[in-house]
């Protein structure tokens, strides 16, 4: 454990490690003390301008809230309801169901009416995460219907005078860039400029620092891109400030390219990392946005985020060549190098996906290498996930080859073995997958998980997977065994995955069945 321990911290940021410890001791002072924050300060907000945003998932239906799948009907609103997890939690406290379709403005502010008057007391209302989220949320409705009251103007202020003071630097990543898209938000709306500058500032420096060349966000979660991408159109949109408007317009064209790229012809993202359906706005509902923003929407060159994209006569291939993410921020990240996934008009092979973030067997499991398309060696992943959101031990990927048609890379995940991989296009309906181990451990197992909705036949080393037809060369051991797929969280499907062994090499032929 203290190896894993050392290899885990060794990769943080003096910066987090500072703000960890002072938050820490600041609330441990706090709460021996008997410290409650104040929720007094008062500044009058003004009625923005906006275009019409993406309106959030139906949530919430009179006193039932639907989260990950989860509902719960309340008599009297718990708003730090602990059975369903951290996340739940959160998500009743994001407020996002103030801006669906069916929420009226009379439902609205009686949910933030019922909010504020607890609000003092709560516990996970008055984190940075969701007091970032609820932030942004309640103007968006607060400008919706112009409504002008005193009471809420005075509890929002007051949240944003607490967040300005809690910035998560201690995580950094996506948290930080919310921290910095609410406060810039919040500073529009009450015309303070002290918080605007505070945020535009973090925000400047973050995007910098997060969005890769290619335009793909650094946590390399096609889920966590949409979702920092809508708050940066929000902030395009209820920006006045022509200098800040073209920075954002900069990073959400590049980013707007990116997922463009990204997005599977059928509009679905692909379950790389920690990425689910039904949390983020969908691609297409992003793009409607961008279009109303008159923002314009290209097409990426895939380079530093490490995900390659071929199409092969209509279907579209998907590979991963790249760092699991971030050194100092891998919580979202996956063991799972030299992953892929196949879709045509559907999913053929597909990411096995996430279901829950407790830190359970479950989400170990979904986080393992034995979860993706790719090898496994003696069992283990080729990084060490742990504790849910942690990464101890790393590997080095390199890449030897990166070409229109053909790619090769290695990395060092096992010990005593490199394990290489390289993918190559024959023709507009074949590509060839070539697996090779060196080293004192030859013995793999390549895991090909497969869509629910596609039926799959084996026969000897052959795999008839719908149109697809796969051949293994230099097998030792092919078996079809059946797995969890996870598409929503909470919500668990029965597909069919494939489990090749192998000694040395294995050869992949992957070819589509002509009409």
């Amino acid at each position: 454990m203290t190896v894993r321990y050392y290899h885990t911290l060794k990769h943080l940021k003096l910066k987090q490690i500072y703000f960890q410890l002072y938050y820490k001791i600041r609330t441990a002072f706090r709460k021996f003390s008997g410290y409650h924050p104040k929720f007094n300060k008062y500044k009058q907000g003004q009625i923005l301008n906006f275009t019409e945003w993406v309106p959030a998932y139906e949530s919430s239906n009179k006193n039932t809230f639907t989260f990950l799948n989860l509902p719960v009907t309340f008599e009297k609103i718990n708003w730090d309801y602990p059975l369903n997890g951290k996340l739940w939690t959160y998500n009743l406290n994001y407020f996002d169901f103030l801006n669906q379709p069916s929420m009226t403005k009379e439902e609205g502010l009686t949910l933030i009416r019922n909010f504020t008057a607890q609000l003092a007391t709560l516990n996970n209302a008055n984190e940075p995460y969701p007091t970032s989220l609820r932030g942004i949320n309640w103007i968006k409705f607060i400008c919706k219907y112009q409504i002008q009251d005193k009471a809420i103007d005075q509890s929002l202020y007051s949240q944003y005078c607490l967040l300005s003071t809690h910035i998560e630097y201690h995580l950094l990543g996506n948290h930080l860039l919310e921290n910095a898209f609410s406060l810039y938000i919040g500073g529009v709306y009450f015309k303070d400029e002290k918080l605007k500058n505070k945020g535009f500032s973090l925000i400047s420096q973050e995007l910098k620092e997060q969005i890769l060349m290619d335009g793909g966000h650094f946590e390399l979660s096609p889920m966590y891109h949409q979702i920092i991408l809508t708050r940066l159109l929000d902030c395009y949109n209820f920006s006045n400030n022509n200098n800040e408007k073209q920075l954002l317009k900069s990073y959400a064209t590049k980013m707007l390219a990116w997922l463009n790229t990204m997005t599977m012809s059928n509009g679905d993202i692909p379950l790389l990392n920690d990425s689910a359906k039904n949390i983020a706005p969908t691609s297409q509902e992003i793009f409607a946005y961008a279009n109303r923003l008159n923002l314009p929407i290209g097409a990426a060159e895939l380079s530093d985020s490490g995900y390659r994209k071929w199409n092969i006569d209509g279907a579209e291939l998907i590979m991963d060549i790249g760092k699991i993410g971030p050194d100092y921020i891998p919580g979202h990240a996956h063991a799972d190098i030299f992953n892929f996934v196949l879709y045509d008009q559907q999913a053929i092979i597909i990411d096995s996906g996430i279901s829950t973030y407790e830190k359970n067997q479950q989400r170990e499991k979904e986080r393992s290498t034995a979860s993706h398309n790719t090898v496994v060696v003696n069992g283990r992943n080729q990084v060490d996930t742990w504790g849910g959101f942690r990464v101890g031990k790393r590997c080095e990927i390199v890449i030897d080859l990166d070409q229109k048609n053909e790619i090769e890379a290695h990395h060092n995940g096992y010990k005593g073995c490199i394990h290489y991989r390289s993918w190559k296009k024959i023709n507009d309906i074949e590509f060839i997958i070539h697996d090779e181990l060196e080293g004192k451990t030859s013995k793999g197992t390549f895991h090909l998980h497969f869509h629910p909705s596609v039926t799959v036949h084996h026969n000897n080393n052959i795999l008839q997977a719908g149109n697809w037809k796969i051949t293994f060369a230099k097998v030792k051991t092919l078996y079809l065994q059946k797995y969890t797929l996870a598409e929503e969280f909470n919500k668990l499907q029965e597909g069919t995955k494939a489990i090749i062994e192998f000694d040395g090499d294995l050869t992949t032929s992957v070819t589509r069945a002509k009409e």
